[in-house]
């Protein structure tokens, strides 16, 4: 499966932007019934988790730092998952990644990840 992440930019403190990703290829037995998330790597850091959600969208995590300014979506329909940036700030400047797990449900930790997405820069200027 190939993940394609897209909607990364430039964008001032406090606002906004959508970021989205696309797996296709072999995608029924590999997203459908997967977990998927968000990861991030800001320069000099380790990638560190930001969202995830459950097969069925009935679950979602989200790592303390962006809880209630992030919300992460799917459309199985359509193989894709997105999330919503609001009151983005300098902090948040990073590669964002997308990535299906090897589970249902969404983990922290990158090694339960199977396939990733070549990122997207989200810069947030002060």
């Amino acid at each position: 499966v190939q993940l394609q992440a897209s909607g990364g930019g430039l964008v001032q403190a406090g606002g906004s932007l959508r970021v989205s990703c696309a797996a296709s290829g072999r995608t029924g037995r590999t997203v459908s019934n997967n977990a998927m998330s968000w990861f991030r790597q800001a320069p000099g850091k380790d990638r560190e988790f930001v969202a995830g959600i459950a097969w069925n969208g009935g679950t979602t995590s989200y790592s303390d730092s962006v809880e209630g300014r992030f919300t992460i979506s799917r459309d199985r329909a359509k193989n894709m998952i997105y999330l919503q940036m609001n009151n983005l700030q300098p902090e948040d400047t990073a590669v964002h990644y997308c990535a299906v797990a090897r589970t249902a449900l969404p983990a922290s930790v990158t090694a339960y990840y199977t396939s990733w997405g070549q990122g997207t820069l989200v810069t947030v200027s002060s």
